[in-house]
């Protein structure tokens, strides 16, 4: 693999565009794809999907060869390589063998997270690209906001001083939640994996791009607050779907409120456009009537956390707490404070950074970047900022482009683990054991 030193190299492989292989063309892939029609840098040469409608759309979208659109991952990865690089977004239990069987075979990868369902398949991740020499960037798409940079490059000037603590909230949203972890496919951890991998590994990602990968100790707290039968109200005993419940009006997690009404309004993106292929009245009502996300809340078969705090230690007595609860107005906007010897940051999640000094008394406001608006402005431009920089990084070889790797996404996720097994186990977990233990090795 060259790197940003050899520019003659570079600009060879720069001049022609970056060679992509969908895999899962749901939601996040076909976002990713967009990149191809907004950008001459990117090509989509492959789709494979199980769902036809998707596969059909994609190819629709981007000319692909029908011979090159499969239904199954495994057709893709036996057919000639036809691309240099696939984009896995999947469901989540399949990442691991997907991403291990493409690193094989020579593809670079930008991979879904999160990076494998357990810890061993992270670790498996990890090798399979490592022994192959390819690129690896998982979609850690918080390292890739103008936001969260500009925190990086304050926290980097040394204007805060030594940095002595960190306090992150992920406010996920009220309906968000009971989209997409009470109804949706993140609600059962045997499906896919425990909320705080699924939702949250951002977040312990970004505070460990912000500290740095010595977490030595960690500890965590959680549980479902409420969408659990014995929350259900009196008014609606006995509803089993929201089209059939006399307390649904009142209730704040309707269905018909977060779908339906949407739909009558206009509103035909997500979440309406994940529960049908067909966003209209007519179809949005059927698949509430009959689907999976017209449930009630209190009665599904959900069993990952609405509500989480993990506690961490780094070296030299610094240290980060992270909270992440369902029940907030807002969706994603994620708060920060920053506590440094010779002053603190406080971020708003979205465009604005306060950098008080204490010498001074006087504040700093940084405004990061605004997010563009189109459909890679999700994440807060993190969609756009990681596709943007996975596809320079391919075409120039050059792995410092990526601020998530294979080594920083393993490092995150190992403390993801060890948080969830301190949470079941009420343990406080020292990290050096709990690698030696699971045999991570970097």
């Amino acid at each position: 693999m060259t790197n940003s030193s050899q520019p003659n190299a570079s600009l060879a492989a720069a001049a022609e565009p970056v060679k992509v292989a969908i895999i899962g063309c749901g939601s996040r892939g076909t976002i990713y794809s967009n990149y191809a029609q907004l950008s001459s840098k990117m090509q989509v040469v492959a789709v494979a999907d199980p769902l036809k409608a998707r596969t059909k759309r994609m190819q629709s979208a981007h000319g692909i060869p029908g011979e090159q659109c499969y239904s199954a991952w495994e057709a893709l990865l036996e057919a000639p390589k036809i691309a240099d690089a696939v984009i896995i977004c999947a469901i989540d239990s399949l990442h691991e063998a997907m991403a291990v069987a493409f690193a094989d075979k020579g593809y670079h990868i930008l991979l879904e997270k999160p990076m494998a369902t357990d810890l061993a398949g992270c670790q498996n991740v990890y090798d399979a690209a490592k022994r192959n020499g390819v690129m690896l960037a998982v979609c850690h798409v918080l390292r890739y906001t103008s936001y969260n940079r500009k925190i990086k490059q304050i926290i980097d000037s040394g204007v805060l001083g030594s940095i002595v603590g960190i306090q992150h909230t992920e406010p996920v949203g009220h309906y968000h939640f009971a989209h997409s972890y009470v109804r949706g496919n993140w609600r059962n951890e045997a499906e896919s994996s425990f909320s705080l991998m699924t939702k949250s590994c951002h977040d312990i990602d970004i505070i460990m791009y912000f500290l740095g990968n010595d977490c030595k100790r960690v500890s965590s707290f959680g549980g479902i607050s409420h969408f659990k039968p014995e929350k259900k109200p009196p008014a609606a005993a006995g509803a089993l779907r929201c089209t059939d419940c006399a307390y649904e009006a009142q209730c704040p997690y309707s269905a018909k409120k977060i779908y339906l009404e949407p739909v009558e309004r206009g509103h035909k993106e997500w979440p309406v456009d994940v529960i049908t292929d067909v966003v209209d009245i007519e179809s949005v009502a059927e698949a509430l009537r009959s689907g999976p996300y017209g449930r009630c809340v209190y009665e599904c078969d959900n069993d990952v956390c609405d509500n989480q705090v993990v506690n961490m230690e780094f070296d030299d007595c610094r240290y980060a707490s992270f909270s992440m609860v369902a029940f907030t107005k807002e969706i994603c906007v994620r708060k920060t404070r920053i506590f440094g010897t010779l002053g603190e940051l406080v971020g708003d999640g979205d465009m604005s950074i306060e950098v008080y000094d204490f010498l001074s008394q006087k504040s700093t406001f940084h405004n990061p970047e605004p997010v563009s608006s189109g459909p890679l402005s999700g994440h807060g431009g993190g969609d756009m900022g990681i596709i943007e920089a996975f596809v320079s990084a391919v075409a120039t070889q050059d792995l410092a482009l990526l601020p998530s790797n294979a080594f920083t996404s393993l490092a995150a996720n190992v403390v993801v683990f060890a948080a969830e097994e301190a949470r079941r186990r009420g343990v406080v977990i020292d990290m050096d054991e709990y690698r030696h233990q699971n045999g991570v090795k970097y």
